[in-house]
This record gives structure tokens, sequence and C-alpha cells, in this order.
């Protein structure tokens, strides 16, 4: 055997320009294949999801039994509220919170519902600070949103009373803040309740917009769909 050297052939490899060319022809055929596939796929049509309902066939619970003052000195109880739709609210009138706005909506709807006009119907509003808010101040308060003077109702009563009534009866929140500023005493719910004629909870709406319904459709939707619900249930 010669001492010889033996050199192995190298392998061959593509050019760049070939390698270039085979990259842009592999994406070209991917894109025409994703094109063809997508004119061939059958479109399914965007259904759209219903809104949700906030009024129900069946009731949410019985509305609770009370026994209450009215702003202008007279006893309200559940009975005289029967055979009428009614709208709840709860507030207080020291509130600069939320209060004010919830308010508001009552009034709006005091407006938009024509309630002077209808016998069947009530809007009622509920403290949430009976120790402070004696008949005089929610009588100032009612005035100041210029309320109807027999169908939108402000009661309040002893406390004792008042807070199982809101917390057991209503199940909502309602409680004294501590250590609390100014106007903002009171942890409650903003929501608004419509009572159907026989005292049944019929659903619960937005009483102001939300913190993070920032364009207020959510809360406009659902006045709208409040409205509505009267008008079904005061045909029942």
């Amino acid at each position: 055997m010669n001492g010889a050297n033996m050199t192995a052939e190298p392998t061959a490899v593509p050019g760049r320009r070939g390698l270039r060319a085979w990259i842009v022809y592999s994406f070209l055929a991917l894109s025409v294949a994703c094109v063809a596939a997508a004119f061939l796929m059958p479109v399914k049509k965007r259904e759209r999801t219903p809104p949700t309902q906030d009024i129900v066939p069946e009731s949410y619970f019985d509305a609770p039994q009370f026994s209450l003052q009215e702003r202008n000195g007279g006893e309200v109880r559940t009975e005289d509220l029967e055979g009428k739709v009614w709208i709840a609210s709860f507030v207080f009138t020291r509130c600069t919170m939320g209060c004010p706005a919830v308010t508001t909506t009552m009034q709006t709807l005091q407006k938009e519902l024509n309630l002077a006009e209808f016998d069947d119907l009530r809007l009622v509003t509920f403290t949430v600070d009976p120790e402070n808010d004696t008949l005089d101040a929610l009588k100032k308060y009612a005035d100041i949103y210029k309320a109807h003077e027999t169908r939108w109702l402000f009661l309040t009563g002893k406390e004792k009373i008042v807070r199982p009534l809101l917390q057991k009866g209503f199940k909502i929140t309602a409680n004294k803040r501590d250590n609390p500023k100014p106007g903002d005493e009171f942890d409650h719910s903003t929501k608004l309740f419509i009572i159907d004629k026989k005292g049944r909870v019929r659903g619960t709406f937005d009483g102001m917009q939300g913190e993070h319904d920032t364009d207020g459709e959510r809360y406009r939707a659902g006045l709208v769909r409040l409205k509505e619900s009267v008008e079904v249930l005061r045909k029942e």
C-alpha cells in the first residue's frame, strides 16, 4: 500500500439562490392552498347571542312583608302594593356616591313610565340609613327629585326592622362601613328590583352606570328592558 493521500469528495449543497427560490415557492404553494381552502369551506352563519333577560316567567322570590312609614307620615304595608307593579330602589339621603345616580334613574322612570297616569304602578325607595333618614329628611330628598306625592314612596322605620328587611327580605347588601368617609357610610346595592302585582320579585336591573360599563350601553339597555317588563307585568 502506497502513502498516497485519499481525499473524500464533498457533498453537493444547493447554492443560496436555489435555496431562496425553494423557500419562496414553498410559501406561495402554502398560500394558494389556504386561499383555496377558505373558498371551498362552507361559510357558517354567525348567530347573534340573545340578550340576557332580566324578567323571567317565574318569580325569583316573594318580596318581603313590611310595614313602614312613608315620608308624608302615613303607613305603607306590603298589602298596599298588591295589584300594583312596583320598582324598588335602596339609598340614603346623605349619600354622595351612587345614590344620586340611582335616584336620578328613578326620576327618569317616573317621567318615561308616565307614573302619574297609572294607579297600578309605583316607585318605592327604601332608606338603608333609618337612624338618620327621618320623615323630614326623606321629604326634603323627595322634593329635590320632584317625586310624585303618592305614587313614588319613600320608606323608613326602626333600624331593627329595616336592616333585616333589606338584608334577609330583599337579599341585598346594606352594611355600615368601618371608618367611612362622609357620604359613603353604607355599602349597599344600587340595583333596581321590579315586583309584580302578586308581590313577587321578577327581575333586577342596574340603577346606575357601572364602572366597567364605560360607554353606558349595559345600563341603557337595562332601562329599556325594565320599561318593557313593566308593560308586560301590568297586563298580567
